[in-house]
């Protein structure tokens, strides 16, 4: 992994170098052939224009008639020995008077070409070449007319190897490489520590993945930054952890159900044994029968529970939302539950509060609410009372459910809806139960965008207290204009 990493983030930065240098070292031999160039051309024109000025002076001197060529071969070669160059001198149809060249001289051997004897008299020549194939290598030339007034009576020639400048590029492109190899050194240096550094977090997570696959969630990958990377390692930590709790869950989750599953099970093989193998005599049959048929229902509940929860979870569990009174719902699950509230005379309170209109699935919540009036039912002491409470704040109706009894103790408030959990309490007194309903509730709720919370003081009331959206307000008047219109009842 880190190879890989390595080698394609080398490849890109050595491509971008390799490209950038390549850019800036043609851009670099470019300008500097350019500047040479011209600084040459200019070098050899001010030495021609000074060397055509004598000449014409001689030249003048003689009445135009001829030239002194010792004397202004002497001038020509203290101006070319100035600036590394001939100097020569051609008439108008390109042979050579004189030349600062050394015995024996090309130019005597050679005319200039009448094309470039036109275009000097005309201004200036400059090239780069051979000059018409009188020399064998590249030079650089100017020529300059030697006038006086409209009339030209020669053209004087300046030129100079261009070696110089091939070994002006040459070394420019040694430094060049020389310089690309060191940037190359360097970079790769800083990139394998930078990316090894940008990597290690990405192996700890593949190390730490490893230990996931054989069961291990314990591991967790140090944050040392807090850009990006640093950002995926937290991420990562915090799926760690969900896992190990997901985990740790799971584990439990299986040892309650079989711990759920085994009782009634074997409750039921043993009865069934003892009925076809007489050990359970006739005339008990009937009764030991019931027990195996409450197991039965109790398994069946389970599994209709665990159905639901999956569903839930799942996402299956679609919403079919309408506008209903949660007053109405709790009085009809009250009344449900008549004669267990009479058994234990329980007094009702909170029946009579009004109309809350609530926007929701009316089978769940009827389903939420009857698991809450059936704990409150069972779990409020002899003589004490169940209590409804509603309030409506922010768009949500907030619905209480309080049974006075014994309550619940700090320690079982936050575990009161994990599944499968049965207080001490609850184990003695609701035998057939499996653990889920208060999940169940939680769920249906949390479906809804609600939420659930439990308030209790040990000794003397258990309250548990749920949300659910308002229905809208056009249709909570509507209700209200019904109820006010509607007909008194006859005695």
């Amino acid at each position: 992994m880190q190879k890989s990493l390595f080698t394609k983030y080398f490849a890109v930065c050595a491509t971008i170098i390799l490209l950038v240098s390549a850019a800036f070292g043609l851009v670099l031999m470019v300008l500097t052939a350019q500047y040479f160039k011209q600084d040459k051309m200019d070098l050899l024109e001010n030495n021609a224009r000074h060397a055509a000025a004598l000449a014409l002076v001689d030249y003048q001197s003689h009445n135009f008639e001829g030239i002194d060529k010792s004397t202004v071969t002497d001038y020509f070669s203290l101006l070319s020995k100035s600036i590394n160059s001939e100097i020569f001198l051609v008439d108008m149809s390109g042979k050579t008077l004189l030349c600062t060249h050394r015995s024996p001289c090309n130019h005597t051997a050679y005319l200039v070409p009448e094309s470039i004897v036109d275009t000097a008299a005309g201004g200036t020549y400059e090239e780069l070449g051979k000059l018409g194939g009188i020399y064998t290598e590249n030079y650089y030339t100017v020529g300059v007319p030697m006038t006086s007034g409209d009339k030209v009576y020669g053209i004087v020639f300046a030129s100079t190897p261009a070696t110089a400048f091939s070994a002006l590029l040459a070394q420019t492109f040694r430094m060049f490489i020389l310089s690309a190899v060191v940037v190359m050194l360097i970079t790769s240096v800083l990139i394998y520590f930078v990316t090894k550094r940008l990597v290690r977090p990405l192996r700890e997570m593949l190390d730490a993945t490893q230990s996931f696959a054989k069961g291990d969630f314990s591991v967790r990958v140090p944050v040392e930054r807090y850009d990006e990377i640093g950002k995926l390692a937290m991420a990562f930590n915090n799926m760690a952890t969900n896992l190990a709790s997901q985990e740790t869950m799971r584990r439990s989750f299986v040892a309650n159900v079989s711990h759920e599953l085994k009782t009634p099970m074997t409750t039921i093989a043993g009865f069934i044994d003892g009925i076809l193998d007489g050990t359970i005599p006739p005339e008990k049959r009937d009764k030991y029968l019931g027990i195996v048929s409450q197991e039965v229902k109790r398994l069946s509940r389970l599994v209709r529970s665990m159905l639901g929860i999956a569903r839930i979870e799942a996402g299956e569990m679609k919403l079919v939302r309408t506008d209903f009174d949660i007053n109405d719902i709790v009085c009809q699950t009250v009344f449900t539950f008549e004669q267990q509230i009479e058994q234990k005379r329980l007094e009702v309170r909170g029946l009579d509060a009004g109309k809350f209109m609530v926007n929701a699935d009316v089978d769940l919540v009827h389903q939420v609410v009857y698991n809450l009036v059936e704990n409150a039912v069972k779990f409020a002491d002899e003589g004490g009372y169940i209590e409804a409470n509603y309030t409506q704040e922010d768009g949500r109706v907030f619905v209480g459910i309080r049974n006075s009894g014994e309550g619940l103790s700090k320690e079982e408030m936050p575990k009161v809806f994990d599944r499968f959990y049965k207080t001490d309490r609850s184990r003695s007194l609701d035998k057939n139960g499996v653990g889920l309903g208060l999940h169940i509730v939680r769920s249906i709720i949390n479906l809804h965008g609600g939420e659930i919370i439990v308030k209790s003081v040990q000794g003397e009331f258990c309250e548990f207290r749920f949300s659910l959206p308002a229905a809208q307000k056009s249709t909570q008047s509507l209700f209200r204009k019904i109820e006010k219109n509607k007909p008194p009842l006859k005695d």
